[in-house]
């Protein structure tokens, strides 16, 4: 059995663009019918740092949800992700948005991603490839969500 995901990627530390590539092609082991939205350069929140680069994917996966979550943490950390301060500076981002339409809430994750509805460096990426999916606590889609919220600070690059 498979269900469609999304995954935000950000990086602002090091060649943005280049670790989200790469990161983009080691999504294509454990997500197929990979969809990839532009890329955008955002202001970071949280201390002082450098803008990011944003994008979103979307895919079908056969894995369980904390076994993908594994998978994007193998990720980060493979292209030199380290936790140390919250909202700080890092090489690669992955977050896992959405799992098909489940709501998970647990010390490991929560899907819907918490702050999902809030976030436009998250939204406008996601509304380039699935505008129409809908958030399973809110009922609204993407594009809805999208709308709703102030995102001038989000810049499409290509």
């Amino acid at each position: 059995m498979s269900e469609s995901v999304a995954i935000a990627l950000g990086s602002n530390l090091g060649d943005s663009r280049g670790i989200l590539e790469g990161a983009i092609e080691q999504l294509r082991s454990p997500l197929w019918e990979l969809q990839q939205s532009h890329w955008y350069r955002t202001r970071a929140v949280g201390p002082p740092q450098p803008d990011y680069l944003n994008g979103c994917v979307i895919g079908k996966t056969a894995l369980e949800p904390l076994e993908l979550l594994q998978r994007l943490f193998d990720i980060e950390h493979q292209f030199g992700r380290v936790r140390r301060e919250r909202w700080g500076a890092r090489t690669l981002d992955l977050d896992l948005l959405l799992y098909g339409d489940r709501i998970l809430n647990s010390p490991q994750l929560q899907v819907p991603h918490p702050r999902l509805r809030e976030r436009p460096f998250v939204l406008v990426p996601l509304a380039d490839i699935a505008p129409d999916w809908r958030d399973p606590l809110s009922g609204c889609s993407i594009k809805e969500l999208q709308e709703a919220l102030n995102c001038s600070d989000v810049t499409r690059l290509s």
